[in-house]
Formats: structure tokens, sequence, C-alpha cells
């Protein structure tokens, strides 16, 4: 009841819908004319529309006596475009530019969302536009200018080449019958510029009257901007029973069918991902990364997924490769398509793409020659397909894009049997189709040894290298003061003096001692982005050259400035997530892919200027690990900074608090009154509202 007084009902305005001019009114935009220079007192020639394409041109009056108006240089351009001579087709008939053609495009495709509203006598009238078309200088007069340029060179050259007419009488005239058109071509056709401008063309003009701004006319029209029977019965577009307004709110499931949104193709909106089906929420997303690890594809699912169903899901349009999910070829090539730099029907391409995943299966480096070799295709297409999931090196060849990952293989064995035995059968058939020799079947050595392949870095091997030396200098001192006391007791049995007898003991350095802890594995536990241990902050195959650590460490602490600056407060659960969104999309191979533990980006969230604010969670709560730490700017540079220190510092006693507490203390730290914008303001960047209470962002329980 509290908040309820604190934001009191000030006005209630009644709506009504106005349908007198549905389907007829367009919102005209001048988007390079200042709004201070409307064109209302201009004289308007003519107006034409085409209303299926809502395509509209507009002539405007110039005025040719403003002292800015450069009259030379208006002759001379009506003399390009007309020539000499004048008739009806003339397009300046003064010669003279005195007039400019706007012409429209339209600004939204869907502007279902949008009504022109009127406001009169407490109450608000909302009309649906049918367009929102902006208008721009046409400057199709250059192009008759250069047409008749074009005609006078031609007749200029005609002149030249009369006398040669008469050996021009023989030629020689080739004979070509067209083929029959394919569904691929007519499909081609459709989809070409010069058909769209030609179906453009079809629709004829309509010409219009135009009226201007105080024109009793457009007075006239401007009244079918109010509803024109909001008292009657008859108007029930807003007035529903509880029963209408439902079905209106949850329509049955056959309208839901066709209402679908559209399957974002190129561009991912996560927000339009989440409304699709699980299945082609995989589907999409696999489509545009390509190769993805299970755990990260987890991650962009959101927050409970089941995980059992993904599975079910992901083997319909992916397979798995070194323990990663790769997509389908027939997921990129659908049937009755074909590539776009050799025509190559889907099918063909399938069968290539297939034969570089088997051979990624087989080893984590894959030759370009030999695959173009094999499947007989042309190079674009091969280096299509190992951009898909590989990465070149020079020297080298392709190597797979992703490490192994050895954590999906160990939880999931009945999947990797179950692919296992896909990759035996699409095998078998690449035998027949290729031909396939036996060194293409046989693995190298170095895999049958090991059941992924590893890579060492130098600076492994000098850590392992280290830890050795160590373990022999601890043996070896050992045996020294085993030898010592063994000498000491037999000289003593001997009653010899060995008071004189001294033994030099040399360190192995004078440097202090290193750090010689010998690299525990090889296999890391990079998931395609944040490691999978807190701690863990080597990179991909050992430690990383100091320079991509920099590289690393630049991108890392833009992200996570950039992130800051826009939610100033994070969990690091919800750090995470964005921090994996962001990955999927980046391009394949960039320096972020190297791998960020835990650890890392907690440690460059607090170099960024933020810092950790101990929330009093209470003893109950549900919430992990990731979700109790909670980071905030510090200063961001503005002059709200000191007003949410002073809010964070509230939120470090208490993980929840009314908005009057929040209130008073931020009068009584900055020493003065503060009015309810700014208030919401600094709420607005911390914080979120539930149950009348305020909380960190991300802290709310569920």
């Amino acid at each position: 009841m509290a908040n309820e007084e604190d934001d009191p009902i000030i006005q209630e305005i009644d709506v009504f819908l106005a349908r007198s001019l549905l389907e007829k009114l367009y919102l005209f935009q001048y988007p390079i004319r200042p709004a201070s220079m409307t064109y209302d007192d201009v004289t308007h020639l003519s107006a034409k529309i085409k209303p299926k394409q809502q395509k509209v041109e507009l002539e405007m009056a110039i005025d040719t006596l403003n002292p800015n108006y450069c009259r030379s240089k208006g002759e001379q351009i009506a003399l390009n475009v007309d020539g000499t001579c004048t008739d009806e087709t003339s397009t300046y008939s003064s010669k003279l530019m005195d007039k400019q053609t706007f012409c429209s495009s339209q600004a939204a495709s869907n502007v279902s969302r949008y009504a022109a509203a009127v406001y009169k006598k407490g109450e608000l009238h909302l009309t649906p536009l049918h367009g929102i078309l902006q208008l721009r200088p046409s400057f199709t007069y250059l192009d008759k200018a250069d047409a008749k340029h074009r005609e006078r060179e031609a007749a200029n050259e005609g002149g030249d080449s009369s006398q040669d007419e008469a050996e021009d009488d023989v030629k020689q005239i080739t004979v070509r019958f067209s083929r029959p058109e394919t569904e691929q071509a007519r499909q081609r056709r459709v989809q070409s510029y010069e058909f769209l401008q030609k179906r453009q063309a079809e629709e004829h003009w309509v010409h219009l009257h135009y009226y201007g701004l105080k024109d009793s006319r457009s007075e006239h029209e401007r009244q079918y901007l109010f509803s024109q029977g909001h008292g009657l019965a008859e108007n029930t577009e807003l007035i529903k029973s509880p029963s209408e307004y439902l079905m209106m709110l949850m329509p049955p499931s056959v309208e839901e069918e066709n209402d679908k949104p559209m399957a974002p193709s190129n561009v991912l909106s996560m927000a339009q991902l989440r409304t699709l089906p699980l299945a082609d929420q995989i589907k999409i997303l696999m489509k545009n990364v390509k190769v993805m690890p299970f755990a990260n594809l987890m991650s962009l699912l959101g927050s409970g997924t089941d995980s059992t169903a993904v599975l079910r899901c992901i083997q319909q349009v992916a397979m798995l490769v070194q323990g990663n999910w790769v997509v389908k070829s027939d997921v990129l090539y659908p049937k009755d398509t074909s590539s776009p730099h050799s025509g190559v029907p889907a099918e063909v391409l399938c069968r290539g793409r297939d034969f570089v995943m088997w051979k990624f299966t087989q080893d984590r480096w894959v030759v370009r020659k030999e695959v173009a070799a094999v499947t007989k295709l042309c190079p674009e297409d091969v280096k299509d397909f190992l951009e898909h999931m590989s990465v070149a090196r020079i020297n080298k060849g392709w190597e797979f894009m992703l490490p192994y990952d050895e954590d999906f293989v160990k939880k999931h064995p009945d999947i990797v049997q179950r692919q296992h035995m896909l990759w035996m059968g699409i095998q078998a058939k690449l035998e027949k189709v290729y031909n396939l020799l036996k060194e293409h079947l046989t693995p190298k050595k170095q895999e049958a040894q090991s059941a992924h392949p590893l890579l060492v870095s130098g600076e492994q091997r000098v850590n392992m290298a280290k830890a050795k030396v160590k373990q022999n200098y601890g043996q070896l001192e050992k045996e020294f003061q085993k030898q010592k006391a063994e000498m000491k007791s037999s000289d003593t049995s001997a009653k010899m003096d060995v008071s004189n007898i001294r033994i030099k003991e040399e360190p192995v350095s004078d440097e202090e001692p290193m750090d010689t802890s010998a690299y525990e594995g090889m296999n890391n536990g990079i998931v395609n982005g944040l490691h999978a241990e807190e701690d863990s902050t080597d990179s991909l195959n050992g430690h990383l050259p100091g320079g991509c650590i920099d590289r690393v460490a630049q991108e890392l602490k833009a992200f996570v400035s950039s992130t800051f600056k826009k939610q100033f407060v994070l969990t690091l659960s919800e750090l995470k997530r964005l921090f994996n969104l962001h990955l999927a999309s980046l391009p394949p191979g960039h320096t972020l892919f190297s791998g960020i533990s835990d650890k890392m980006l907690q440690d460059m969230v607090l170099d960024t200027g933020c810092k950790q604010i101990l929330v009093p969670f209470p003893p109950q709560t549900a919430a992990s690990p990731d979700e109790l730490k909670v980071y905030a700017l510090w200063e961001a540079g503005d002059t709200y900074d000191q007003h949410r220190q002073v809010l964070l510092e509230l939120f470090s006693k208490n993980y929840r608090v009314r908005r009057n507490v929040i209130q008073n203390q931020l009068s009584q730290e900055c020493g003065e009154d503060l009015n309810k914008q700014e208030v919401d303001r600094v709420l607005k960047d911390c914080c979120v509202s539930y149950g009348g209470m305020w909380y960190l962002k991300g802290t709310v329980q569920s």
C-alpha cells in the first residue's frame, strides 16, 4: 500500500479507435530536412502513388526568385536534361530547373504497432498507420541528361562509319535454342534484381490531388482522425467481454502456429529465438555457429532447459566430432539447392563436407589438397567446408577449431557410442563413393596411441623439465644425507678424528626458488570460452605467448568495461551468460576463444574499477555460488556516482530495501533533497522492484 500511495493515479483518459482512415493513413518523413524547415508553404505541383508498393512521388516547385538560387546553374541543368528543343516530354518547360521530385522508401516493413493519436477534451483517438514513408530528392533527371549525352556522341560517331556500310551487308548469324528452364533457374530469376524491377514497373501510377495544410478539404479530412461514433453501441473494438479479451491474449493453437515469428537467419535475436520450439532453437544456433561444445549450447538456451531434451534434438541436426557438435551437411545445404561457387548440387556438397567431418574424427589435422583430390570439388567449396569447422595453420594444414571435449565424452558414453556407429555407416558410404584407399582409412600412429591428440608447447616442456630437476635434486639430497650419516657412524666406530674434514655443500642455484610445479594435465577443461575450473588460468595447449595474452586481456577488458557501463550491477552468473553470448557473436578464431577462466574474469572486473558488493543473503537462499557474487561499477564518471555508492552501501547491510529508506539515506548523505526523477534514475541503474521492495539486479530469488 505504501508504494501505491507513492505513485497515485493523476488522470484517467478514455481511448478510442478511429477506423475512418484505415489503410489510407501514411506518415511522411523527410530525413534530410530539419524539422524547423517544413514543406507546408512550398507549392506542390503533382502527387502520385503506387498503392501495392506503397511508393509515392511528389513534385514541388523551387523558388527561382530566391537570392540563394543560382540561375545560371539552373539553366545549365535544364539544357543538359532537355536539350535545345522544347516539347511535351521536356522535364523543365521553362528552360530553368524550377522543380524537384521527391521519391519515397519504406522506413518500416511492419507498421502494425504504430498509430496516429489525437488528444481532445480528455479523449485519446488512435488511427492505425498503413505505412511510414521517407521522402528524399530524386535525381532521375541526371540519368536523362546522361542519356542525351550518349545519344549525341553516338550521332557524331555514326557519320564516320557510313562509308563502311557497304562492306557490312553480309553478316554471319548464329542461331541458339534456349533450354527448358529448370526450377532452380526459375527461382534465381524470380529473386534477381531485374525481375523485381520489372514487377515494380508493372504497377501503374495513381495520380492524386494535393491539398495544403490550411485548405478546407484538409480540415474536413482531419476530422476522420476522431472516432466517428464512439458513443454508439456498434463500436466494440475496444469493448470486449472477459472471455473475448482472454481469447485475444491467448488465441487457439491453430492460429498460434500461423503467427509464429520467422526464424532469424544471419543475425541471432535471442528474444525471437526464445519464442521458438527447442528443436528450432538448436537448429538455428547450430546453423549459425557451425561448431559448438555442449556446455556452450546449454548456456545459450537459458537456465531450466532439460539437457536430455537438448541431447535428443541436437542429434537430429549435428554430428559429434572430437567431443564437439558440428552441424550436419544437409542442414547447411538443403535439397534442391546448389553451390554458389560452382553450381554443384546439394547432394554432392553434402558428401564432400561429410568426408571433411569424417577426416576430423580420425585426425586433428586435415590437408586441403588431399580433400580436393578425393572429393573432386572446386577449391572454393573445399575452403568453405574447412572454414566451417577448422582454422588454417601456416605450413601445417587445417586444425580442428575446438579442443577435444573430454568432459562430454566421459559423461555421455551412450551418445558417443551411438555417434560412432553413425560414423561407421557414413564411412562405408564414403568408401563406395570415393573409392577410398587404405591410407585414407587408417589413422596416424600418434592417434592410435591416445584417445585424442594432445599438443605440447615449449613452455610446457620447460615446466616438466623443471619438475624433473626438482625431483632429482630431492633424491640426491636424501642420498647425500644418508651417506653422511653412514660416514659419521663408521668414523665413530673406527675412532678416527674427522673433526678437520669438512664437506662443501653448494646449492643448485643462488637465485630464489622457482615455481616448478609439474603440469598436471594437457586438457585444461576449456569449453570454447570459460574454463570449467575456476582457478585454472592456463590457456589452450599451455600458456599463451606474451603478445597474445595482452590482446586477450585488452579484448576482455573492453567487454567487461562496456558491459558494466550499460548494466552497472551484475552477478557473476549473469556476467558469464553475457560473455557466452558475446563469444557466440564473434568470428571463428577470435582471440577470446583461447580460454577465459572464472578467476581471470573476476580479476578483470576488479581491475576495471568495479567492486564486489557483499550482499547479506538470507540463510535459506537457493542461489548458486555464482549468483551470490555481486559486482557493481563504483565510478562511472557522471554526476550520479555518489548516489549510486550510497545505494550500494545500503545493500551491503540488507539484501532488500524499501524505497523510502533509500530516499532518506540519499538525502542525508548527499545533503540535498532529490526529486523523484533523480531517485528513479539511480534505482533504474542498479536495482529492480519486486513485491514492494527493491533488490540489486540479479539478486531477486524466484
